[in-house]
């Protein structure tokens, strides 16, 4: 499928080897193919304001901002201070440091005092508060806008005998039920990569 794709930028095919030589769990970078859909699909909704919660090193970002409206802006929040030099850098380096709010913090605590209404929010953090984070944010996202929630296939785990998953694999399989039971939206579970779950609001 890579090859029949759009390729990565150089600013990205450095991050994505940087990540994969020097961070820990590589794994959690987006990566080439699924960062192309997360540029289209931004590119398709062309969002004023972008929420991501867990920037990582800040590969997703990268893709998300390629579809920001002129004036555009995207905040992203991590709970990982040690990655932000090597994060900052890299958005400096793309040229978008200047439309990229990054907040170092947990987002529990900063999505409350944020006061923005966005047209795209990307949830690519701790699985365990999955949950928590579509309800802190879907009062924020505007009518049309989309909730897209990352691993949401987890590895396939989220077809295992409930009395077997572990916490995270039980929040990710609650997380999913809890969106198809949402009248508020209209959902896809697309099976890329680890899996996304692309919710538009409705009302």
């Amino acid at each position: 499928m890579i090859n029949h794709s759009s390729a990565e930028s150089q600013v990205l095919a450095r991050l994505n080897r940087e990540t994969n030589i020097k961070v820990l769990m590589p794994r959690m970078l987006s990566g080439h193919l699924q960062g192309r859909v997360l540029s289209m699909l931004s590119h398709m909704i062309k969002p004023k304001r972008i929420l991501e919660i867990g920037t990582y090193t800040g590969y997703s970002a990268l893709c998300l901002s390629e579809g920001l409206t002129e004036n555009g802006k995207l905040i992203t929040i991590d709970i990982n201070a040690e990655l932000e030099k090597m994060v900052r850098g890299y958005f400096a380096e793309a040229g978008i440091a200047d439309r990229i709010n990054y907040i170092i913090g947990n987002a529990i605590n900063i999505i409350p005092t944020l006061h923005e209404k966005f047209d795209l929010v990307f949830i690519d953090a701790d699985k365990e508060n999955y949950s928590a984070y579509y309800d802190l944010v879907f009062d924020d996202v505007n009518p049309g806008g989309f909730i897209i929630a990352d691993n949401v296939l987890w590895s396939g785990k989220i077809l295992m005998d409930e009395t077997k998953m572990d916490k995270d694999t039980k929040a990710v399989h609650a997380f999913n039920n809890k969106v198809h039971a949402d009248k508020r939206v209209e959902h896809v579970l697309f099976p890329v990569r680890d899996g996304l779950m692309v919710v538009r609001k409705i009302k």
